[in-house]
């Protein structure tokens, strides 16, 4: 980006932080007419991609994906969760709908796409649901503990970091995968190449996620911005108004490839966030079961084919998976 860029998106900081007053400056018009164009192309895309209820672009080929085996003789009658899912005929699963790759929503059909998907439906599988029966639905990152203890979801499978004050709030299965919180900026951006460069920076994440977390905490320096959403960060990384969005590399791989001319990915990951699947706490029949059907469809082929099928189409192959953690009953 050119000098008189740089002197306008300082000039825009400083209006937002306080320390100056005006309207939108000419570059933030622009850059909202681009991040439109931008986004206006990707759904253009989309559609362009044949008939009503296909795929995105770059996204899940429903034919590429793994067929679950359901085991109609499962029984877990300790598990009070798995009781009323039986009772009900149908298992309600907590997800996000704006993450490429990871658990995305189609606003035309309501399908629900992505790798979070994917290890949901085969979970059901094992659990001796059909996958086609899952109920999703969307819960915010900060409204996930609350939706797991007050019965709205019977599980939840979304980006969701295992830490220990979360156990204390719920139980997890897993990890079934290792990511790690990294940076997305322009691709004109040259100033920031890891999160040492984030001083004076407006960086964007989720509201109540751990990487908008680890940012207020670790780079007090930072101007940290929050959203309900990582989607609505990007809308706004693209329109000039944050520097970067930080959250795992997961969910950025994804916004990354669905516009490369537009967004790279910043240096490396600078942390650990191990994937679980969240469960009421105290259900510990359940967590069991589903660490043992994680266990399961890592050895029988179907966590890799679910992985290359969906987060695998960013270009980044599949590492090995992470063993799982089957702590102690609490």
């Amino acid at each position: 980006m050119n000098r008189q860029g740089n002197r306008n998106r300082n000039r825009q900081g400083k209006n937002r932080n306080g320390q100056g007053a005006g309207r939108l400056t000419g570059t933030r018009t622009r850059g909202r007419r681009a991040a439109g164009l931008v986004l206006a192309g990707l759904a253009l895309l989309a559609a362009a991609c044949g008939k009503p209820g296909s795929p995105p672009v770059k996204g899940p080929k429903p034919e590429e994906l793994p067929v679950y085996t359901v085991d109609k003789a499962f029984q877990l009658p300790d598990s009070p969760t798995w009781r009323a899912a039986k009772a009900r005929g149908h298992l309600v699963v907590g997800a996000k709908e704006d993450q490429p790759y990871m658990g995305e929503k189609d606003p035309a059909t309501g399908v629900y796409s992505g790798y979070d998907i994917e290890i949901a439906r085969m979970m059901s599988a094992s659990l001796g649901f059909d996958p086609k029966t899952i109920r999703f639905r969307t819960i915010a990152s900060a409204n996930r503990e609350t939706a797991l203890q007050n019965g709205q979801i019977d599980y939840y499978v979304g980006t969701y970091t295992i830490n220990d004050l979360r156990k204390k709030q719920v139980g997890f299965a897993g990890p079934y995968f290792i990511a790690g919180q990294s940076l997305l900026v322009r691709t004109d951006e040259t100033d920031i190449n890891g999160p040492q460069d984030l001083a004076g920076k407006r960086v964007c994440s989720a509201a109540g996620s751990t990487p908008l977390q680890r940012i207020q905490r670790e780079y007090p320096k930072a101007i940290a911005v929050a959203y309900d959403t990582y989607s609505v960060c990007v809308d706004n990384l693209l329109s000039l108004q944050v520097d970067a969005v930080t959250t795992d590399d997961t969910i950025l791989m994804g916004f990354a490839a669905k516009a490369p001319d537009e967004l790279k990915i910043a240096g490396k990951p600078f942390s650990k966030e191990p994937y679980g699947i969240g469960v009421p706490r105290g259900d510990n029949a359940l967590r069991f079961a589903l660490d043992d059907a994680i266990t399961a469809h890592e050895k029988n082929g179907d966590w890799k084919k679910a992985y290359d099928a969906t987060l695998g189409l960013s270009g980044v192959p599949a590492p090995p998976p992470p063993a799982v953690d089957r702590y102690p009953a609490s």
